[in-house]
């Protein structure tokens, strides 16, 4: 009896072995990599080039608006803004926001949703159709989003950016917008074009750095409640280096030579905001830090 029933479950395992390969082989067959041809299975692939401008241009449109920071305007105009992404939420400092950049210039874009470097990775090609968004100045850095606290500018819901962009192809690495500028007094000038951008400040030291001073960790000296502000100079210019508590890199300790006693030059790299009339580097993620030693 016990041989019987040993028997009877060998081969009911056996027939569901053989079951299971045929299924597997069908799926093998039939199952195909995923792929984007036709347009991502998100965002809104209907959206057309119609009304294509660039984001100079768009700049130009609205010179007033970004210049007060209680103020926003609804783009009503048929118009679109193409361009790649040059900054995300990856390392943790650029928080619901991405960066576009084309030819001409570059834009802010807020959007209320985490984890947007999922499909806005660095180099990925964007369409965004911007009837129905809002241009605004947050402390005069221009932004695209919805109406804040009334006339300010903020971030639009993730339900309603899902209708007003659409992803072109796969993200690249080689491309012109991808590389940073450098900082020169150059930029002295605050002219819209130049906020936004990708740009690299050279051979720069922390006056603060002491060997225990962090980019935004509990033994900086915390300019607000979840950021930290670091003044550094290039070129005869004062540029703060804004870190979010949250940033990857926020506990990284400002470059110090312990031996030598003094602060170590470095490349920082990132997006040039604005705040009033303060330059702002909003570095992107850890690699965007070179210690020069």
């Amino acid at each position: 009896m016990i041989r019987n029933n040993i028997n009877r479950a060998l081969r009911a395992c056996l027939v569901c072995c053989a079951i299971c390969a045929a299924t597997t082989a069908c799926m093998d067959k039939d199952w195909d990599t995923p792929s984007f041809s036709e347009g991502a299975p998100f965002g809104n692939n209907s959206i057309t080039e119609e009304g294509l401008i660039s984001i100079s241009d768009l700049l130009d449109k609205y010179p007033n608006v970004y210049e007060n920071p209680d103020r926003n305007v609804q783009i009503t105009e048929n118009i679109k803004i193409k361009g790649y992404v040059t900054g995300n939420d990856l390392g943790g400092n650029l928080y619901k926001q991405v960066v576009i950049s084309d030819e001409s210039s570059a834009i802010m874009i807020a959007i209320n949703q985490n984890g947007l470097n999922s499909y806005m990775a660095e180099g990925q090609e964007v369409l965004v159709d911007l009837k129905g968004l809002y241009i605004g100045g947050y402390a005069q850095m221009p932004e695209i989003g919805q109406p804040y606290n009334g006339n300010s500018i903020g971030r639009m819901s993730k339900d309603v950016w899902a209708q007003h962009y659409k992803l072109i192809g796969e993200p690249k690495k080689d491309l012109d917008c991808l590389r940073p500028m450098q900082f020169t007094k150059f930029f002295a000038q605050f002219h819209p074009s130049q906020i936004g951008q990708l740009v690299v400040l050279k051979n720069v030291t922390f006056p603060n750095a002491n060997g225990k001073t962090a980019f935004a960790g509990k033994n900086a000296t915390t300019s607000g409640g979840n950021y930290v502000n670091h003044t550094v100079t290039v070129d005869g210019l004062q540029v703060i280096v804004r870190t979010s508590t949250y940033a990857d890199f926020a506990a990284m300790k400002l470059p110090y030579d312990t031996v030598a006693h003094k602060a170590v030059p470095c490349n920082l790299t990132g997006i040039l905001s604005r705040f009033a009339n303060d330059w702002q580097l909003l570095i992107r993620k850890t690699s965007d830090i070179e210690v020069l030693q």
